[in-house]
């Protein structure tokens, strides 16, 4: 049985001729459908939601069709979306909160948490039979949920300044008190009873807010991935897609058989292999989950491939994205791409190709 996924896309608004981040987002989506497209706790930032898709054919046809629709809606302010982790000119003066109790009180509760909130995320659902086994399945897949960042990263400057970093989203990201790797659980009522006692702490105020890597989604039947920076090129969110789709199924055969590993408890160096594929992307090392050692980007995404190729093949999806991880080993992260063409020209050209992949133009940056 083909395990069904989706996709939802964090976008940037820029005005075209500056590259600067404006907050109209509710402008643009009075063009757009509402079950599709919403608000984000920034009005410089819009979310698409994908259609459920079990190839990733459909998937990618949906995510082209949801990103044109959007620049359209854009393109009618003067305006342009980028889908990255940041944009090289971003400023938290561009802060400018949705309206809504719910955000009002994000904003008076962590301040510069969202007033600096002008990060963008892809985030991929993936079908699971129950909580309990949601629950199972996140201590299973979060060794290799790193390595799913690197591929994704795309957000190497923050104000304007190079941070160094292929993905400085998620250094931002992490600053939220439930953001970064999860523990393990026995079940799902020991997950609900830990998220109910952070909400009765008063650090957050509702599941929504449970910000970790990966987590079972409060409303839906699946097990929501959430460390990745929003992805330039349609292919990349693809590749991820495809990747967590079999990092799941692939636990999930596990789990039913003698294979399943037990937890050893030992947490701290998921954080530790997050914050280098954060450094890193695909240009450095990454840690490798097999050996928890150093190892070149390259050969940790292809033992990634290696080890869930039969998942692949069953799931009609080897030969896809090898291609597309292949390519992306070849063409480096997008943080690469963006990096490279803003020491070449500058920060605004840096936008200007994350705007073309986004639109999904074929560039030669």
């Amino acid at each position: 049985m083909t395990v069904r996924i989706g996709v939802e896309e964090e976008f940037h608004l820029v005005e075209i001729e500056t590259g600067q981040l404006v907050p109209r987002a509710d402008q643009v989506l009075e063009r757009l459908p509402a079950d599709t497209f919403t608000t984000e706790l920034q009005q410089a930032a819009v979310e698409s939601n994908s259609a459920v898709h079990t190839t990733l054919d459909t998937l990618y046809d949906d995510l082209v069709g949801s990103r044109r629709r959007l620049d359209r809606a854009a393109s009618a302010h003067g305006l342009a979306v980028v889908a990255a982790g940041t944009v090289p000119l971003a400023r938290p003066a561009s802060s400018f909160p949705t309206g809504g109790s719910r955000y009002e009180h994000m904003v008076d509760e962590y301040r510069l948490l969202a007033d600096e909130q002008l990060i963008c995320g892809a985030h991929v659902h993936v079908d699971v039979p129950d909580r309990d086994t949601a629950v199972r399945v996140m201590c299973e897949v979060s060794p290799s949920l790193h390595t799913l960042l690197a591929l994704s990263a795309s957000s190497p400057f923050w104000q304007g300044e190079d941070t160094g970093y292929a993905s400085w989203r998620t250094m931002l990201w992490q600053r939220w008190p439930t953001a970064g790797p999860i523990g393990c659980y026995a079940d799902a009522d020991a997950y609900d009873r830990s998220v109910r006692g952070l909400i009765d702490s008063g650090v957050i105020s509702d599941p929504g807010m449970i910000y970790y890597d990966v987590r079972p989604s409060d409303h839906l039947s699946t097990l929501e991935l959430r460390i990745c920076d929003a992805c330039p090129r349609a292919e990349t969110a693809v590749l991820v897609a495809g990747l967590f789709r079999a990092l799941v199924m692939d636990a999930l055969e596990r789990l039913g058989t003698s294979d399943a590993r037990p937890c050893d408890g030992r947490h701290e160096w998921l954080r530790a292999a997050t914050w280098r594929a954060a450094r890193s992307g695909l240009e450095g090392a990454l840690v490798d989950p097999e050996t928890r050692h150093e190892a070149p980007a390259a050969d940790v995404v292809r033992g990634m491939l290696r080890r869930l190729r039969p998942t692949l093949e069953a799931n009609g999806d080897w030969d896809t994205v090898r291609a597309l991880a292949e390519r992306a080993l070849r063409d480096g992260s997008a943080a690469h791409r963006i990096r490279r063409t803003a020491e070449r020209e500058d920060l605004l050209a840096g936008t200007d190709l994350a705007i073309a992949e986004t639109r999904g133009e074929r560039t030669r940056r």
